[in-house]
């Protein structure tokens, strides 16, 4: 395990030239170093913030969410059947075989069968207002954090001179301001860790929609395509990369983790390419079309349109009469779905 250690924590790897870990853990007095043993000291705050999460929910969102008149809902549950269970197992969407051949098999109407797997698959998904109460949190937390950030980096000399980030490297002081900023980032990160499997990832335009309030959903929207545009296209290349790349290299030169770690933020940058290209999509959408369209890098909330399309391909296969008579009853067919209230 030791030798482990070693090889993970090498000085050779992590620090330039010449610098130990030692040197790093006796700052002169008066003074602290950022050390690797802060990732760990983060661990059991992480739970803290866990439990604060959950009195948030309860005690600010959930209220907040009452007065929006946003409602938990219950959701219908499909009849118990082990056939279809087994195959929701597999598959939570089946295709148009497989859809008919379990209406053969357990001599079913097709739309049946289709209704059984929608009621299914909307037992799992979470209410609006589990999605609004975790919305919040998130909104609230990087609100705040953004806040005391702006407080203490923007009196910071090296936030307007970015090269005083890489005088006398790695031995610079750490100000109570930045400890708490990194504890309290990582502490919370750590959290998401713990709470990723359970969480529903959501945008802070998602409670204006959650709420009904679409012109505060499209506001927030524009709002969050141009500040992402100016810090992860402007803000984030030309200064933050640029510094990293270019005056690291001025200054201290590069060592063996300076490739590794410059390389994961040009992945990061090729990433924010790509997101932004999602986001002018939605955006183009919304200007012909009146309103945001759905966010395309996230998860689909609704399958209606998908179940649509199903229907619609099984009736082509089903009837020889062509796709006119398919149509129509493909017509007939979502109407009914959209408005069934029994099972056959």
């Amino acid at each position: 395990m030791n030798s482990l250690s070693a090889w993970f924590w090498s000085e050779s790897f992590w620090l330039p030239p010449n610098v130990t870990w030692a040197e790093l853990e006796h700052p002169p007095p008066g003074e602290e170093y950022p050390r690797a043993g802060h990732l760990l000291s983060c661990l059991p705050l992480a739970f803290g913030v866990l439990a604060v999460r959950v009195l948030f929910e309860r005690l600010v969102a959930k209220p907040c969410a009452h007065i929006l008149q946003i409602q938990a809902g219950v959701s219908r549950r499909a009849q118990a059947n082990a056939v279809l269970e087994r195959v929701f197992t597999s598959t939570t969407s089946p295709d148009s075989w497989q859809i008919e051949g379990l209406s053969k098999q357990m001599d079913w109407d097709v739309r049946k069968v289709q209704r059984w797997f929608r009621l299914r698959r909307s037992q799992d998904k979470p209410s609006t207002l589990t999605k609004f109460c975790e919305s919040m949190w998130r909104l609230t937390f990087y609100t705040g954090i953004f806040i005391y950030a702006i407080r203490y980096l923007w009196v910071s000399p090296w936030t307007w001179d970015t090269r005083q980030c890489w005088y006398n490297y790695p031995f610079q002081t750490l100000s109570p301001g930045q400890y708490n900023y990194y504890v309290a980032e990582l502490a919370f990160y750590w959290s998401l860790m713990l709470s990723q499997f359970t969480d529903i990832k959501r945008k802070f335009a998602k409670l204006a929609n959650y709420a009904k309030y679409q012109w505060i959903c499209d506001t927030g929207f524009v709002v969050f395509s141009i500040v992402f545009f100016i810090t992860r296209l402007v803000i984030y290349p030309f200064w933050i990369i640029y510094s990293v790349l270019v005056e690291s290299w001025e200054i201290i030169g590069p060592y063996r983790s300076w490739w590794l770690l410059n390389g994961l933020l040009l992945v990061l940058q090729t990433l924010h390419v790509i997101w932004f290209y999602l986001i002018a999509r939605i955006a183009i959408k919304a200007i012909f079309k009146g309103k945001v369209a759905k966010d395309d890098r996230s998860d689909i909330e609704s399958s209606s349109e998908e179940e649509t399309d199903t229907n619609v391909k099984i009736r082509n296969k089903s009837h020889p009469n062509g796709s006119e008579q398919s149509l129509k009853e493909g017509n007939g067919t979502n109407s009914f779905v959209n408005g069934e209230t029994q099972d056959h």
